[in-house]
């Protein structure tokens, strides 16, 4: 037994400021649970994106005018995209965590050895992965039937990265609070969707009275979609660095928010 113990040193495991194999860890799990259900979460929304685009060039047809120098079609299919990674995004998110709670093994997270910040990131990382997949898939599927330019591909990437960081985030909040999946619904229905619907995916915000313009500059969905599209065509409703600067100041505050939340253990933690 003494030598048992010379030779075995029992103790707490120390991982480090970042537990980073946990934090890998819970990042794959989430990206697998996506992945196995790939018809859902990733062909489902560019099906939905391709309908969108089908009814509105059938109804409108693609002579409508120029938008921004480009064509309605043109012009409608980058917000088509940047909406469905939106919307992905906070699925994601509040998806694994409600699922977690309803199956009562949200507990593994609680118990396991990962920080707030570790769970938060780990989950709004893997919304993020998932949005980009729809991204990459979307992209090439609709350049082969639109005619898409891609004018700077890093604000793609900026603000696809920012609005999904920022959903995915709101996607936690949601989780946290919901307890049923009505309650997503509502958020779903009465926040995200309008918001969206507003932000100017289908129209250019100039078309619009100076009051509802001056409202749309301050949804953050107008930015996210505005941003993303100006990777595509060059050309914005709204300034770009204004944008940036919301987005980014925004996304700190939402996935804070996210972070304390967990943290405090909000409708988790008896």
């Amino acid at each position: 037994m003494v030598e048992l113990n010379k030779k075995y040193h029992i103790g707490v495991k120390k991982f480090g400021f970042v537990n980073w194999i946990g934090f890998k860890s819970l990042w794959l799990k989430e990206c697998n649970r996506f992945m196995v259900v790939w018809q859902q979460t990733l062909l489902s929304p560019l099906v939905s994106s391709l309908l969108f685009l089908s009814v509105l060039s059938l109804a409108l047809g693609n002579n409508r005018g120029d938008v921004l120098g480009y064509s309605f079609i043109s012009f409608l299919a980058p917000g088509l995209i940047a909406m469905s990674i939106l919307g992905q995004s906070f699925s994601h998110s509040v998806s694994s965590l409600m699922i977690g709670k309803i199956q009562g093994n949200i507990v593994d997270m609680l118990y396991a050895p990962l920080s707030a910040l570790e769970v938060s990131m780990a989950i709004i990382l893997a919304a993020l992965t998932r949005s980009f997949l729809i991204a990459t898939i979307s992209i090439g599927v609709f350049s082969l039937i639109v005619e898409i330019p891609i004018y700077n591909i890093l604000y793609i990437f900026v603000f696809g990265f920012l609005g999904a960081f920022i959903l995915g985030s709101l996607g936690f909040i949601t989780g946290l609070w919901a307890e049923k999946f009505d309650h997503t619904a509502t958020v779903t229905n009465f926040v995200i969707t309008p918001l969206s619907f507003l932000s100017g995916v289908f129209y250019s915000i100039d078309k619009l009275p100076q009051f509802f313009q001056t409202i749309s500059h301050i949804n953050p969905f107008f930015y996210m979609i505005d941003g993303f599209r100006y990777g595509f065509l060059g050309k914005s409703d709204g300034s770009i660095n204004i944008g940036l600067i919301y987005l980014s100041i925004l996304s700190v505050l939402i996935w804070y928010v996210a972070f304390f939340l967990y943290k405090k253990g909000y409708k988790i933690k008896s």
